[in-house]
C-alpha cells in the first residue's frame, strides 16, 4: 500500500480551485504518495479536474465550519496536510487520524505543539497556504494555477458567460444592473448566456426577462462541473461576482470581469495579466456572508461593467 498524505480543504468550488497552486505543490512535495483530498463529495467532477489529488475523501460541513469527522480508513496518513482555516478545529480534527507522521498547518495558540508559520490575514488566498509548505519546505508557486483544457466542447462557443449569483446576497450584484449589461452587449452584436447554481433560477429570470432572452441562452438548474468548466474555457469573456465562476474563468484561462464588494480583490482577485479584470472601489471591509449587496458592491455601475468588459471581447475577437 502506498503512502498516503491527507489535505484538508472541505470548502466550496473556489476555494477548491484557489488552493490547486498548493496542492500541486503537496503532489510534488510527496513523490510516490496517493493524495487523499478532503472535500465536499459534489466536488467530485472538479476534484477530478485537478491533476494533483488520487482520492476524494467526502467531508463536509455547514457554512465554513470544521466537518465533525472524516470518514479514514486504515493506518494514519504519512503526512497531513491543513488548507482548511488555521485552526485549531482543523488540526484537531487531522490529528483524530490516528496522529499523522506530520502535519503541515498554521501556528495556533490552542494547538501549541505544532510549529508552524504564523497565519495571516491580509494575505491572498493562493498565496497564503503556498507560503504555509513553503514554511515546511515544500516548494509552491501561487501562480500554478491553470487546468487543462475540458475534453467536452463549449455548449455556446464564444459567448459572453454571465454569472449573477453568489453564495450570499452579500456578493449578488442587482440583477437589473447585470440584465443593463445584457442588454448592452445584445446590442452590439453579442451573444450572452447566463448560468447560476442550484435554487437560482428565480434570479436568472431576473435578469434573462428585462434583457430579453431566450430560455436557450439561460442555463438554469446548476450546471455539472464539466459543462461549466467547458462553457467557461470557450467564453469570450465571463462576468461575476466573488465567486466559484470567478476562479472557473481563471483556472481556464477565459477573459473575465469580477466584481467585489465585501472582500477586497488583493485576497480573493484573479491573476494579473490584462485578461482578468477585477472591479472594487476601496471602503471598510464587509461581511461575505451578509444578507443584503455590500455597499462597495453596490458602487459598481454597469457602465463600468462595459468599460471594463468591451477591450477584452475586442482581444477575444482577435
Amino acid at each position: 500500500m502506498r503512502p498516503r498524505v491527507l489535505v484538508l480543504r472541505a470548502l466550496g468550488l473556489g476555494d477548491l480551485l484557489a488552493g490547486v497552486p498548493a496542492l500541486r505543490a503537496v503532489r510534488r512535495g510527496f513523490p510516490g504518495h496517493e493524495v487523499v483530498l478532503a472535500a465536499p463529495g459534489p466536488l467530485a467532477e472538479a476534484v477530478a479536474a485537478v491533476d494533483a489529488v488520487d482520492t476524494l475523501l467526502p467531508a463536509s460541513a455547514p457554512g465554513r465550519a470544521v466537518p465533525v469527522r472524516l470518514a479514514w480508513r486504515g493506518p494514519a496518513p504519512d503526512a497531513a496536510v491543513d488548507l482548511h482555516g488555521r485552526g485549531p478545529s482543523s488540526h484537531l480534527l487531522l490529528e483524530r487520524t490516528g496522529r499523522p507522521g506530520r502535519l503541515l498547518a498554521f501556528a495556533h495558540p490552542g494547538t501549541p505543539h505544532i510549529e508552524g508559520p504564523v497565519w495571516t490575514a491580509d494575505e491572498h488566498e493562493r498565496e497564503r497556504w503556498c507560503r504555509l509548505l513553503r514554511w515546511y519546505g515544500v516548494p509552491a508557486d501561487p501562480a500554478d494555477l491553470r487546468l487543462a483544457p475540458p475534453a467536452d466542447p463549449s455548449p455556446a462557443p464564444g459567448a459572453v458567460v454571465v454569472h449573477p449569483g453568489a453564495d450570499a446576497p452579500a456578493r449578488r450584484w442587482p440583477a437589473e444592473r447585470y440584465a443593463r449589461v445584457v442588454r448592452e452587449l445584445r446590442r452590439r452584436g453579442h451573444r450572452v448566456v447566463l448560468t447560476g447554481g442550484p435554487g437560482e433560477d428565480g434570479l436568472l429570470a431576473g435578469v434573462a426577462g428585462p434583457a430579453g432572452l431566450d430560455d436557450g441562452d439561460v442555463f438554469a438548474g446548476g450546471l455539472p462541473y464539466g459543462r461549466l468548466a467547458a462553457l467557461c474555457a470557450g467564453a469570450g469573456a465571463v462576468v461575476s461576482g466573488d465567486t466559484g465562476v470567478a476562479h472557473v474563468a481563471a483556472a481556464y484561462g477565459a477573459p473575465s470581469v469580477t466584481l467585489f464588494g465585501p472582500v477586497p480583490p488583493h485576497l480573493w482577485g484573479p491573476p494579473g495579466g490584462g485578461r482578468h479584470v477585477a472591479l472594487w472601489h476601496p471602503g471598510p471591509p464587509g461581511d461575505p456572508h451578509g444578507r443584503a449587496p455590500d455597499p462597495g458592491l453596490l458602487r459598481i455601475g454597469p457602465d463600468e461593467v462595459l468599460d471594463a468588459l468591451l477591450p477584452l471581447l475586442e482581444v477575444s475577437a482577435r
